[in-house]
C-alpha cells in the first residue's frame, strides 16, 4: 500500500460506564452502568465479548428491571 492511500487512526480510548440501549420489535431497554471502551474522537462505544454476553443475557432472561421509565415517540417531518 503507497503512503497517499494509507490511514492513520491516532484515536484515544478510555474506560467508561455507559448505557448501552436496545431495540427488540416495539419495545426498548435500556442497560446501565456497562462498563465499554469509548472512543474519545467519536463516541464510539466497544463492549468486551464477556460484557455482550451478560448483556445478551440480562435481556433474553427478562429480568426485573431496577425501573421503568416512559419515553415519548416524535416522528420526523420530511
Amino acid at each position: 500500500m503507497n503512503n497517499n492511500s494509507e490511514h492513520r487512526w491516532d484515536e484515544t480510548f478510555v474506560e467508561q460506564k455507559v448505557a448501552y440501549t436496545l431495540q427488540m420489535g416495539e419495545k426498548f431497554f435500556i442497560v446501565e452502568n456497562v462498563p465499554a471502551r469509548v472512543c474519545v474522537e467519536t463516541g464510539e462505544q466497544f463492549f468486551a465479548p464477556d460484557i455482550v454476553e451478560q448483556l445478551q443475557s440480562i435481556i433474553s432472561e427478562h429480568r426485573t428491571p431496577a425501573r421503568m421509565i416512559e419515553t415519548p415517540v416524535f416522528e420526523f417531518a420530511k
